[in-house]
């Protein structure tokens, strides 16, 4: 920003070469060179959030690579290994950061925004970015069992009323059980930890408390023994507390070394403090009959470290699933993956709706978007009402739908949803929402350029960093086109409260659709013609994937529109690592909810055999905890981007597998497109319920003699739409509305 006056400009110029420096004007100017010009060349919220993660990593370069005789964490361990895939050179690197194993699973409860992590190998995180625990055996004759250097580990995530994860660390004789959930005490939360192990006799579960986390450092400034009972007080005021009396307590500062080499040392020592914030300490426990051992650690607010949350209670798990529809099928994959994916959207959205519980835990509208869709589709109309109520508040009063300065997919995204809400909930909006989508919608058509100009992007909306991962500042299309969407929903939405200004929403969606239309490249000189690039000034690339918006979830298109599926036939011939969607650009990582963006596509086109492919791939890349993150390392299977648990690829699992039974189309349901034959053979396939804009439907499909039997449960509080059931391997049954009712259908084998 300060580089924008030219007497500053001039004088950094100067002082830049007078010290023998490159000079960063024109450094900066090259670099934007690289992009179309915007008003927002970075979003001043990615900026600075790279400044803080970039800060970390270079505390981790000078902490982690002189002390490798420390016990790490397990990204770590990997990555400075050179034996390992994993292993990153580190000679030119500006920062020490985790590229290959970023993965975590959250714990929690419904409506408590707080989310204690586990890294891959047990480690617990209970704060927001800050201090571990670890669990460690010390044998009686031989070296610790450290679950962060193991090859092998065993670790998942238990769903059972109560969410939990599960790690067991096995060497030898020697096995170490960790479960760590969310508790609730006097209505606080509070991060809880229990080990069991199992061991030879004189063997000791030791208690670690380690100065980092999954992302790196994260400083201990001094410990002391916890006033009124077994445990610790960290920097203070964090306490952690035992369930009873270690048999030793030992600390140590950087100075000395890391506590894990005192492991056989005996005693009980005041505490220590550090003066480069280094401090790590273990208590060390006698395996009593049960051999177990129970931590907790209160949760502090991350945004007022010093006060504990008070809550009201809390909706329990039982209740807070309820509504949402039930996934009923004998692949045991597929079914613990919609479980675990409909139980994390639950969990990151308390109100605000959340990406991630760690690196994302804040606010896109874009983000929010295709979480709540999911949500809202399998029945969480309460839950995605009260979401939706914190959109209009974050309203500009030009009318812009802000989270990230300098990307415009926001308004048309919202009008989007706004209209889906209606739609699928039955309800009339209320006047503030209303009045927010007529603002949007303005502010859609002030926005975009001129057109006439002769120029390419005439009359779409301006440059700017739109979804992050297509490349540097462009004309997309993804932004374009939800524009288009936005205006076509609005025009909807608005028939009653405004017909003037709903009616200048669908003219101006018509219009803006054609501007797209005539933007795109054309001619024989392309490697691709008729297919859809990023931008209107883009080769086809991996960035393309952002333009099949227009087909999921948008339907801006026919299913059968030939750009579309020469869009797909590029990006499934040219953009696939080994079976899933490899990003090049930003993620540089096979992506899961792209991937499933893809399928999606190709379920509409009726291609279910490559939509399985597409699913199947996705689903071998869920962590062992059921989890994606944003982006898959090609060669570990570990996260290289974003965060370790992307809410986004949960809420994208879950729209896959619910249009495989249930789809809309033009005012048509279109009813088991993706059920799979495996599915049939094994027994049953069921879902539902599920909402559709014309009420909830719950579909069941059975192998029978010759074919297979349907059957569908319906509440409409419409006219009935007319059903397509249209199951793989069976001949096609169209029944019209007025006789789509629940009831029972034979789909005879297309032999």
């Amino acid at each position: 920003m300060l580089l924008n006056s030219r007497p500053i400009r001039h004088l950094v110029t100067r002082i830049a070469r007078a010290y023998g420096f490159l000079d960063p004007v024109a450094v900066l100017a090259r670099l934007r060179g690289f992009a179309k010009p915007s008003e927002v060349a970075e979003p001043i919220e990615l900026l600075r959030a790279g400044m803080l993660f970039h800060a970390r990593g270079l505390v981790n370069t000078k902490a982690i690579q002189h002390n490798l005789d420390w016990v790490w964490p397990y990204w770590v361990e990997r990555q400075f290994n050179p034996a390992d895939p994993s292993f990153i050179p580190r000679a030119f690197s500006f920062s020490h950061i985790n590229l290959t194993h970023r993965n975590w699973t959250a714990v929690g409860r419904p409506d408590v925004p707080y989310y204690p992590v586990v890294d891959p190998r047990g480690l617990v995180t209970p704060l927001f970015d800050g201090w571990s625990l670890d669990c460690w055996v010390v044998p009686a004759e031989g070296p610790p069992l450290f679950p962060s250097k193991l090859d092998l580990f065993d670790q998942e995530l238990l769903f059972d009323g109560v969410m939990r994860v599960r790690s067991c660390a096995r060497r030898d004789n020697l096995s170490l059980e960790s479960e760590v959930s969310l508790c609730l005490a006097a209505s606080r939360p509070v991060c809880c930890l229990r080990a069991t192990l199992t061991a030879p006799p004189g063997a000791r579960i030791a208690v670690a408390l380690r100065p980092y986390n999954p992302e790196g450092v994260s400083f201990i400034d001094k410990v002391e023994p916890r006033a009124g009972g077994p445990g610790w007080l960290v920097n203070g005021r964090h306490p952690v507390t035992f369930n009873r009396a270690p048999v030793a307590t030992l600390f140590s500062n950087y100075e000395q070394g890391d506590v894990s080499l005192r492991l056989h040392e005996t005693g009980a020592e005041p505490g220590i403090a550090c003066n480069v914030s280094m401090v790590t300490a273990v208590a060390l426990f006698d395996a009593d009959e049960n051999g177990t051992v129970e931590v907790r650690a209160p949760i502090y607010d991350e945004l007022d470290p010093k006060h504990r949350p008070a809550l009201a209670a809390p909706e329990s798990w039982a209740d807070a699933m309820r509504p949402l529809a039930r996934l009923t099928v004998s692949d045991s994959r597929m079914q613990r993956l919609y479980d675990l994916a409909l139980a994390n959207v639950v969990l990151h959205t308390p109100g605000e709706v959340y990406p991630g519980p760690y690196t994302y835990k804040r606010f896109w509208f874009r983000d929010a978007v295709f979480i709540l869709n999911a949500l809202l589709t399998l029945g969480g109309i309460a839950r995605t009402r009260r979401a939706l109520e914190e959109f209009a508040p974050r309203q500009r009063r030009d009318g812009y739908f802000l989270s990230q300065e300098g990307e415009w997919d926001s308004n048309g995204q919202v009008l989007w949803f706004y209209e889906r809400f209606a739609q699928l909930s039955g309800e009339a909006l209320p006047r503030p929402w209303l009045d927010a989508a007529a603002r949007g919608a303005r502010w859609i058509t002030r926005k975009r350029l001129p057109t006439g100009t002769g120029r390419k992007e005439a009359g779409l909306l301006p440059a700017g960093f739109s979804a992050e991962h297509l490349g540097p500042n462009d004309f997309y299309y993804w932004d374009d086109f939800w524009s288009v969407g936005g205006l076509q929903a609005c025009g909807e939405l608005l028939k009653t409260h405004d017909p003037q200004l709903a009616a200048q929403c669908l003219s101006e969606s018509k219009a803006f659709m054609t501007d797209i239309l005539r933007s795109l490249p054309a001619g024989p000189q392309r490697r691709f013609p008729g297919a859809l690039p990023a931008s209107p000034h883009r080769r086809m690339d991996s960035g393309a994937i952002g333009s099949i918006v227009a087909d999921y979830p948008l339907q801006l298109f026919p299913p059968d529109h030939a750009g579309m599926a020469r869009t797909t036939e590029f990006l499934l011939g040219h953009c696939l690592h080994e079976g899933g969607f490899f990003q090049d650009m930003i993620h540089s990582g096979i992506n899961a909810y792209l991937t499933l963006h893809l399928a999606q596509v190709r379920l509409r086109a009726g291609d279910a055999t490559t939509a399985w492919a597409l699913m199947d791939r996705v689903a071998e890349l869920a962590s062992p905890t059921g989890q994606w993150p944003e982006a898959i390392h090609p060669r570990t299977g570990g996260g290289c981007m974003g965060d370790g648990q992307h809410i986004w690829a949960a809420a994208e699992w879950l729209m896959m597998v619910r249009n495989l039974f249930v789809r809309e189309e033009g005012g048509r349901l279109l009813l088991g497109t993706g059920v799979r034959t495996r599915w049939l053979q094994a027994g049953e396939a069921q879902f539902g319920p599920t909402l559709t804009p014309s009420g909830e439907v719950r579909v069941r499909f059975t192998t029978g003699v010759g074919g297979v039997h349907a059957s569908i449960e319906a509440g409409w509080r419409t006219e009935p739409p007319n059903l397509e059931w249209r199951v793989p391997g069976c001949r096609p049954l169209l029944v019209p509305g007025p006789a789509s009712g629940s009831g029972d259908h034979f789909l005879p084998f297309d032999l």
